[in-house]
């Protein structure tokens, strides 16, 4: 990736505004979109509509596992296959799709990605069987992989860097808010019209985003295509992060907060219909709105990190799970309810810190370090959230508990080892 000066340019219609000069003779030309034009205005927008799209997109089925369950005949490890086999493609493709934008674009490539997943999407809500539901699942992670992996980096590149905070933040939420509406509005249609009319209005509303994705965005103007780096080059950037002192060690952390997060939310909703409960599927939906304490905690967890340092916040966020976690295995309702809040509180905390620790530690390749970091969440996520079925098919909820609490135990142990290393 190379800048080039947009002084040495001269001026196209929608291209992004500059800064116009001040008095002074040091005065620079702003290097992308300036905060307040309307390039900057189409690219925030442009990019949460992304956002909105991958995750409503990779999460609308996680309120559907109880119905999956008991359509199919599948068990809860079964049904959670719908979401899990979509996270773990998303996690091989993630990395594939940063070597495949340098080759062919960025605006493509997303587009691309968003376009042909809302089509798996539909291709999955009418699907007649199970295993070709898992199929077109499977694909659609798979495709959605293009999205994360080269959002950031369009944003980077397109947004001059005084207003890069603002539409990093935005395109964040747009994730954040398309995972909370993907569950809350899923598990609301499904119990009016049924699943599959549900999720073929989630494809339909996802497809129609991609192409105001496409209309909006502008072209990169500060991307050059490289096809000179070869894949050895690529694997070497990725054998020289995992050989690293620390990083590995921030890896397995976000592995295992994505598997405590992926498995409360994935049979929360079991329990929660079942017995003493007995709540609807849309009472249950609901409960994901738990979501938005972590969209704030996030933002109050990337403060206080600068402020205090990254151990000491992905320690408060695993404390914060565990107790979480023990509020989810008692009988009354609002505790079980302030559980799932504070272990979404404590996911976002810990993946806030760790996420943004990662930069700091890679010293060259960041983006290849933040891969593999996604590559280990996503994969945590997809085995641990599966694996956590088992043990609630053959001893409830608290098995399911216990098997959380070793998870958070090892992050624990982990955050211990890098917080003695330092606190940086």
């Amino acid at each position: 990736m190379q800048s080039i000066s947009e002084s040495a340019k001269p001026a196209k219609s929608g291209a992004p505004a500059q800064r116009p000069p001040s008095s002074g003779a040091q005065a620079k030309p702003a290097q992308g979109a300036v905060r307040g034009s309307a390039a900057y205005r189409r690219i925030t927008l442009a990019l949460f509509c992304s956002g909105f799209a991958t995750f409503s997109l990779l999460y609308c089925v996680q309120p559907l596992l109880p119905e999956f369950a008991r359509e199919f005949n599948v068990g809860a490890a079964g049904a959670s296959l719908a979401l899990s086999l979509s996270t773990a493609l998303l996690a091989l493709s993630i990395a594939l799709a940063g070597i495949v934008s340098e080759r062919y674009g960025r605006k493509e490539l997303m587009f691309a990605s968003m376009a042909v997943a809302a089509c798996c999407n539909l291709l999955a809500a009418v699907a007649p069987t199970w295993h070709l539901i898992l199929a077109a699942r499977a694909l659609e992670g798979f495709a959605l992989g293009g999205v994360p992996a080269v959002a950031m980096a369009y944003l980077s590149e397109e947004i001059d860097q005084a207003g890069l905070g603002f539409s990093m933040g935005l395109y964040v939420s747009g994730n954040a808010f398309g995972g909370m509406m993907g569950r809350v509005a899923m598990s609301m249609m499904a119990e009016s019209f049924g699943w599959r009319s549900a999720m073929l209005a989630i494809g339909v509303l996802d497809l129609a985003l991609a192409v105001a994705f496409v209309l909006l965005l502008p072209t990169s103007r500060n991307f050059m295509r490289n096809g000179a780096m070869k894949l050895r080059d690529h694997f070497s950037l990725w054998k020289g992060h995992l050989a690293h002192g620390r990083l590995p060690l921030v890896f397995c952390i976000g592995a295992l907060a994505m598997g405590i997060f992926a498995t409360s939310y994935n049979y929360a909703g079991f329990r929660l219909m079942g017995a003493p409960f007995s709540l609807s599927a849309t009472a249950t939906g609901l409960i994901f709105s738990a979501y938005i304490f972590g969209i704030v905690a996030s933002s109050w967890a990337g403060a206080l990190a600068d402020r205090f340092g990254r151990a000491p916040l992905v320690a408060a966020g695993i404390a914060i799970s565990c107790a979480g976690l023990f509020l989810t295995c008692t009988p009354w309702l609002p505790l079980v309810i302030l559980g799932i809040v504070l272990l979404t509180i404590g996911f976002f905390t810990t993946h806030s810190a760790a996420s943004s620790w990662v930069g700091r530690m890679a010293a060259t390749g960041r983006g290849h370090a933040a891969s593999l970091y996604l590559l280990a969440y996503y994969l945590g996520g997809s085995i641990l959230g599966s694996v956590g079925g088992w043990f609630w098919e053959h001893s409830g909820w608290n098995a399911v508990a216990g098997f959380m609490l070793l998870q958070v135990l090892a992050a624990g142990w982990l955050a211990r080892r890098l917080w003695r290393h330092g606190r940086t």
